[in-house]
């Protein structure tokens, strides 16, 4: 919940500044504003390679949902990804991985890409059971799809326990849970498809730990919170990663 519509223009105009020499095609960016700001994100990005996305949707087309917004309107807001399943949604508004499976459907059947964030508490972290409750989440929000399905998502970890804090979860432990998460879309979905996910990093990046969490193997990509609530902060980011990133494949 930061940025007015009036700032998107400065927004988009201070990262073009600071990535005028930076080849963006190697990589897939995206920046999801409040919902006030859509449009104008859309138009002061409409001569950058940078998507645009909403925070949260509905499941419902249409209907008697009053304070929700749908995939179409998204759409039509000129968005193409969507953020569904942060933990702040799920602390403080109930939701569940129930829910955010309906909401993966309806995006898929309006033509928006779901990032889908999965992360475990810092309690099943130090119960030694983080593969666990991830693998309850991504099958419980991917159930119902099919293997074709996994090529338009973008799975998001962030560690619960590592969001809004000084340092991100460490590369070892990033890279095993993301070796995971792959291994469980694998076995589900079959090698081939599960190698078409996007498995992006998300919890205290910054430009200090952004290089070597951008080089990991494993990850296919940033997502970030706090550095990115400035223009000048996020190109920062996408600045290293277009540098550092060993993937062939866009990141």
């Amino acid at each position: 919940m930061n940025n007015l519509a009036a700032d998107a223009a400065h927004y988009a105009s201070a990262m073009q500044a600071a990535l005028s020499d930076v080849d963006l095609s190697v990589l897939d960016i995206f920046v999801l504003p409040p919902f006030t700001a859509l449009p104008a994100a859309a138009a002061a990005f409409g001569g950058m390679p940078v998507a645009i996305g909403g925070q949260n949707m509905h499941w419902a087309e249409s209907g008697a949902w009053t304070g929700e917004i749908s995939a179409a309107m998204l759409k039509d807001a000129g968005c193409t990804y969507v953020e569904l399943a942060h933990a702040e949604r799920l602390k403080h508004f109930g939701e569940t991985y129930e829910c955010v499976r309906l909401k993966v459907m309806a995006a898929l059947r309006t033509g928006l890409s779901p990032i889908i964030c999965l992360g475990e508490s810092s309690e099943d972290k130090d119960l030694d059971r983080a593969d666990e409750a991830l693998s309850l989440q991504l099958v419980t929000v991917l159930s119902g799809l099919a293997p074709t399905h996994l090529q338009h998502i973008v799975l998001a970890y962030e560690p619960r326990w590592a969001i809004g804090v000084t340092e991100a979860a460490s590369p070892s432990y990033v890279a095993a849970r993301h070796r995971h998460l792959r291994a469980v879309l694998a076995e589900r979905f079959g090698y081939d498809a599960a190698e078409t996910v996007r498995i992006i990093y998300g919890g205290s990046v910054n430009r200090d730990n952004a290089m070597v969490l951008a080089a990991l193997p494993e990850v296919d990509g940033l997502f970030v919170g706090r550095h990115a609530w400035t223009g000048e902060g996020f190109a920062e980011i996408v600045r290293i990663v277009a540098a550092h990133s060993p993937k062939g494949d866009k990141a």
